[in-house]
């Protein structure tokens, strides 16, 4: 993506995830952004080209934490740890309400921005299981294809607002909740007080 583009869509994800896709109209958003509508029309054709890049753009920041680090012999679990720090960074506000509106309202750019992303975090967490049961961290007999899935399971289901109503649990609390019990279900004994052990030092970053 262009530099202006991506810098727009930056704002505009900011502005739409923190006031609500549906109600924010095109004139909302460019009053939001400090642009004229007319500049907005210049990179985006309508609301609903605006909603998939901004999707858009969402999976490109979650593949650029990738880019960004090089993870070649680290320990499998300091990479979990290094992607949850991340991805607190950098989507601490999608929140089940958000999601809600864009199954509503965007059901095909909803389901084709999972379908994608759900691909590419599968991909990474097996090789992620393979790394951690080759250093001895994770459990060998574990089937990495039905952990794998498991992960990805439960990550979406913490988008489920019917299941976790976003007035009772803030996605931090949800996800920290999440990663810390998964991690204990597919590490060994020596891997789990690995886990604790750093998890302990880095649990005031960890903002999920």
């Amino acid at each position: 993506m262009e530099t202006k583009l991506t810098k727009l869509l930056e704002k505009a994800r900011d502005v739409s995830f923190t006031y609500g896709i549906r109600s924010m109209s095109m004139d909302d958003i460019s009053r939001k952004l400090g642009i004229s509508k007319s500049t907005l029309y210049k990179y985006v054709k309508n609301k609903t080209d605006l909603v998939e890049k901004i999707l858009e753009f969402e999976r490109e920041g979650f593949k650029k934490i990738f880019d960004e680090h090089n993870f070649e012999g680290v320990n499998a679990i300091d990479i979990l740890l290094t992607v949850s720090k991340e991805v607190s960074r950098n989507f601490i506000n999608v929140t089940p309400s958000i999601t809600f509106e864009l199954k509503k309202y965007y059901p095909n750019l909803y389901q084709k921005h999972i379908d994608e992303r759900t691909a590419f975090i599968f991909e990474k967490i097996k090789i992620n299981l393979q790394k951690g049961i080759a250093q001895g961290m994770y459990r060998e007999d574990l089937s990495i294809e039905l952990a794998a899935r498991l992960y990805i399971s439960r990550l979406i289901d913490l988008h489920n607002s019917d299941l976790f109503p976003s007035e009772k649990f803030s996605f931090q609390t949800l996800f920290n909740f999440m990663f810390e019990n998964w991690i204990r279900g597919i590490a060994k004994p020596q891997g789990i007080a690995y886990f604790e052990e750093r998890f302990e030092s880095e649990k005031k970053q960890l903002k999920l």
